[in-house]
Parts: structure tokens; sequence; C-alpha cells
């Protein structure tokens, strides 16, 4: 039996925390809300963001960080990526060389365009950024809380890590193979975010499968592109990271992302969208970093472009699909 800490108490580190404790390990769950750790204490479910998962006693919310990660085994980030900095920040002095050092986030930080694995580095030394690892794949939360299938990667520089963190979570319902190309992984995790608020917005102005089918299979191209240039292997993006991830975010319901799309697509505001819909949306955010990236980079991606003029200059949607669609002619493999 292991303790593993999980920071951030959303419906994925829930998920999650349901997997680490089928596993019969000892889950810490940290929320920097002191009423949401008293009320998830209180009923063993997490009802504002996993409702209807009932959590096992294994399962402990806290309020306090040095609480939670003291004498851990595993500590496992799962906060949206701009708090991904703040929560590295106060949980450094309670960390030690031993700990297994996991995120499950998805996102690029805009202006320094960093992934999250480089976020950390930074803010937690180069000796624990050597060793993180990175679980993502293609994962909704609320089927990980119905012990659904699923099958995600597990990822690090340091292959090692990535087989402890298999080794940690791996069961009947949750299946985790391992990877090498971390930077893959994580790019391919964060833009398919991006793709899927486009996928979204095609839904809600009432266009089909075709286009829908159109837009993910160049919404992946653009993802390749960029990871390529980022020197990632191009494999990983027909795994499970890659095209696995784009087809669950783009295609199903239970996806943030899509779902803000789609209300765009219906002519609602961004921030009434973002209000509405009271979890953090990463695409948007992501759109922002990737568009930058693209352009500081001299990587082509049209459909990341579109978006940004939507998000960003509140471009009319339809617009910006027309625009997409009458660009000028080219080759759909590039030599």
């Amino acid at each position: 039996m292991r303790t593993i800490a999980i920071l951030g108490a959303g419906s994925w580190g829930t998920a999650l925390s349901t997997v680490l404790a089928d596993n019969n390990h000892r889950v810490k769950l940290w929320s920097h809300r002191e009423e949401q750790v008293n009320q998830i204490n209180q009923d063993k479910e997490n009802k504002q963001y996993l409702p209807g998962v009932k959590l096992d006693e294994q399962i402990v919310a806290c309020h306090q960080l040095e609480k939670a990660v003291k004498d851990a085994d595993a500590v496992l980030f799962v906060v949206p990526t701009k708090a991904i900095r703040d929560v590295c920040q106060q949980v450094k002095p309670f960390l030690n060389d031993d700990q297994l050092i996991i995120h499950a986030s998805k996102g690029i930080e805009p202006e320094t365009n960093k992934r999250i694995s480089e976020m950390m580095t930074e803010e937690l030394g180069e000796s624990f950024g050597q060793k993180i690892v990175v679980l993502s794949g293609p994962s909704h939360a609320e089927e990980v809380g119905e012990r659904q299938p699923t099958t995600v990667t597990a990822s690090s520089l340091q292959i090692d890590q990535a087989e402890k963190t298999q080794d940690l979570f791996m069961n009947e319902n949750f299946r985790v193979y391992t990877n090498e190309d971390l930077v893959g992984v994580e790019i391919g995790g964060a833009l398919k975010n991006i793709i899927a608020l486009g996928a979204g917005i095609s839904d809600g102005l009432g266009y089909g499968d075709n286009a829908k089918a159109a837009l993910i299979t160049r919404g992946l191209a653009e993802i390749a592109r960029l990871g390529s240039e980022l020197e990632a292997n191009p494999l990983t993006f027909a795994g499970l990271t890659g095209v696995g991830d784009l087809i669950v975010t783009c295609t199903s319901q239970h996806s943030r992302n899509w779902r803000a799309g789609n209300m765009l697509g219906k002519g609602y505001v961004l921030q009434d969208v973002l209000d509405q819909m009271g979890m953090v949306v990463e695409g948007v955010r992501t759109t922002k970093a990737a568009y930058q990236l693209s352009e500081k980079l001299g990587v082509d991606m049209p459909i990341t472009n579109g978006l940004y003029e939507l998000l960003v200059h509140e471009k009319d949607p339809k617009q910006v699909v027309d625009q997409l669609m009458n660009r000028g002619k080219t080759q759909e493999v590039e030599n």
C-alpha cells in the first residue's frame, strides 16, 4: 500500500483518486477550498465536480498542502495550467527527492509557451524536473469514476519513473502504456483541446459529420506539425495522446472544451460561456499559447489561427469556417 497526494480536487483529480483507491492505495486529495474538503469528507462524494461517484474510505480530502504531501510516496498535480506555478511554489518546501512526481494536466502557458513539465521544472528545480511523469490520454473523468474501460499513457524523460506510475495506476479498468516521448505526449494532450473547441463550434453552427471529420483530421495534422518542430516523435500523434485523445474530446458531450465551443457556435459570448461552464476550459488559454508558438516557430496552423481570431478578436464563427474552407489550394500530405 502506497500513499498518494493528489493536488487538485476537480473532476479529473477525483476520478484518478478512485483508480488509486481501487488499487488499495491511500489517497490524500488536496483542495485550496476548505468548504469543498469538508463536503467531500462528510459525503464521501465530490458533489460539485464528480457527482454520483462514491469515494472509498481510503480517499481523504485535506486543505493543508504540507499535510497532503508529507509522507506521500507520490505527488500527483491535477490543477489547471494557470495554477501550476503557484501550487509548485507552495508545495516545493514539503517535497523530498524520493517522491514520484506526476502531472495529469493538459495545456501550454501563454507568453512563455512552456509545457507543463517545463513550468514545473522551473519552479521545483532541475532535480525534480528530470523525473516528472505526465499521465495523459483519452479519458473522461465521468467514465473513469464509473470504472469504464480507459487507456492512457505515462511518459517521462526517465522511463523508470513512467514505469513506476504505470504500476501505481494500472488495473482491470484502467490500462497504462509507457512512452518515452514526453514532448509529444504533452503537446498532443494540450493541443487537442483547441481542436475540440473547433468541433464544438462546428456542431453549434449545425454542420454535420463531414465537417467534424475534416476538422479532426486537419487538426491532427496541425498538432503533428507543431510537435515535430519541437522534436516530438510523429508516431506519438497516431497514439493514445494524439488521435485517441483528439477523438474522445471532439466527439463527446463530456468534453468541456466541446461544450464551450458548441455554445460559441450557437452565438454565446465567450465570457458568458466561461461563466456558465463553472470549470476551467483549457482550450481557450491553450489556443492563445499555441498561436504565439506557431508564429514564433513559423508553423502553419490555420485552424488554431482561426480560433484565435474568434476567441481574442471576437470574429464571427461562421466567418472563421468560411475562411478555412476558402483557403488557397494545397496538398494534403506534405513532403
